[in-house]
Formats: C-alpha cells, structure tokens, sequence
C-alpha cells in the first residue's frame, strides 16, 4: 500500500514538471560559436539538445529516447533549416544510466554513440570538456545555456541556436524550491534572466569551457521560474561511468 501511496504523490509531481525545456529571454548565439552543441531529433523533428563530448559519442537526458525510437544526431547546425555546415547522423548505441528511474528524476543522463566518428576538427564541430570526478561548482557562479527550443511557454521552437546567461544556485535553496523531487547528490539549480523553457532538455549546462551539467528539468508552467529553478544533472557525479562507455 505505501509504495502505491509512494508512487501516486510521485506522479502527482511529476505533472508539473517539464521535461523539454528551451530558452526564453535570450539572444542569438553566434554563429557556431558553440561547436559542441548538437540538435537531436526524431522524424527530423527537434526534441532535444546534447553535447558532443568526443567524435564519436554524444552526452544528453536518458528520458530525450523511448525505447524502439531511432534518434538522429545533427552536428555543425546553427540554424536547423539549413544543412551547409550540418551533418545528419543516426545513432549505432543508446546507453541510459543503469540506474535511471524511468520516472525522469534520477539519473537522468544518456550517451549517445554515433554510427560514425565526426570531424572535431574544423569551425562548426568540436568536443567540450568534461569536469573531474567530483568536482563542484560554487555557487554564483555564471554560467550559461542554449538551445533551439521554445522562445516561450507556448511559442513555436527556434530555427536557431539561442542562447543565455544563468547563474547557479545554492543547493539548500534549490531543495526548498523542489522538496524531495531534486537530489543533492546528482543535481544542480540555475537560474538568470534568460534560461531554459521547452524542447531542449539534455543540452549542457556550461560554466567556462566546461560543460557541468545536462537539463533536465523544470516547471511546466513556469518557464524560467525563480520560484522553480531549472534543475540539471551534475555530470562530475559520473566521470567514471562516462569513461568506461566511451573507452
């Protein structure tokens, strides 16, 4: 009986969150300016954002693939309507964080393996790079997120990358914010002027050059909502599991 009660208030939450997220009150990103930032889709329609974290392997939310789904990865994309500089790739591997819940709370991260190696070396496609194990991000510190989704709670997503500024939150803060749905251990709160809204959970969350951590959540209603904080992935909490799939 409790864990039916368990599982009915965890739906219950559940209903308002939401899990594809873009940007609101942001701006255009340059042209390419993030080479690491890749669209992915389904029926070459955008679903989800990730980050090119080698030539081979993308890193993204394990809830952006439903079982049986073929994905594809487009790199080198600024604006999804045109292909010049763009490369549309399927996926060989889906690999879902053994522990992912399938409720999209914990462990809700998932790497990609490409069915081809990219060219990491030209203007439009590069790698980003990933933190220590275990290494954490202070509090106030400015980050940023992009992505191609939607512009506001109920607009149409965008053709182009865009892109804002964020700042991370204190963890107690995010907590009273959340309750029990957001988990100290594997996750972080961000939050700024601009941030994410609709349709691009999975991207990164970057501070510097680094990416630190992966959408994955926010209020369903609310986009960008100072009294719900957009939450994201610590990726530092699974270096090790990154680097064995990837080697």
């Amino acid at each position: 009986m409790m864990t039916i009660i368990s599982l009915l208030l965890l739906a219950s939450l559940l209903s308002h969150l939401n899990f594809t997220v873009g940007i609101v009150n942001g701006w255009e990103a340059k042209p390419h300016s993030r080479p690491y930032m890749v669209s992915i889709q389904s029926n070459g329609i955008h679903v989800c954002g990730g980050s090119l974290i080698s030539d081979q392997w993308v890193l993204t939310a394990a809830h952006c693939w439903n079982r049986n789904e073929n994905l594809t990865v487009v790199v080198g994309a600024h604006d999804l309507r045109e292909s010049k500089n763009s490369d549309h790739i399927g996926v060989k591997s889906y690999i879902q964080h053994p522990s992912y819940s399938g409720f999209y709370i914990s462990n809700n991260i998932m790497l990609l393996k490409l069915q081809e190696k990219v060219n990491i070396n030209n203007n439009y496609v590069k790698s980003i790079s990933l933190p220590k194990n275990g290494e954490d991000v202070k509090t106030n510190t400015f980050c940023s997120v992009a992505g191609w989704g939607q512009l506001e709670i109920e607009g149409p997503k965008s053709d182009r990358l865009m892109e804002a500024n964020v700042c991370i939150m204190n963890e107690s803060e995010c907590h009273k914010r959340w309750g029990n749905l957001f988990l100290e251990t594997q996750m972080m709160c961000a939050h700024g002027h601009g941030g994410s809204c609709r349709y691009d959970s999975g991207g990164p969350l970057v501070c510097g050059d680094t990416a630190i951590g992966v959408t994955a959540f926010g209020d369903s209603s609310l986009c960008n909502s100072p009294k719900k904080p957009n939450v994201y992935i610590k990726i530092s909490e699974y270096i090790p599991w990154i680097n064995i799939k990837i080697r």
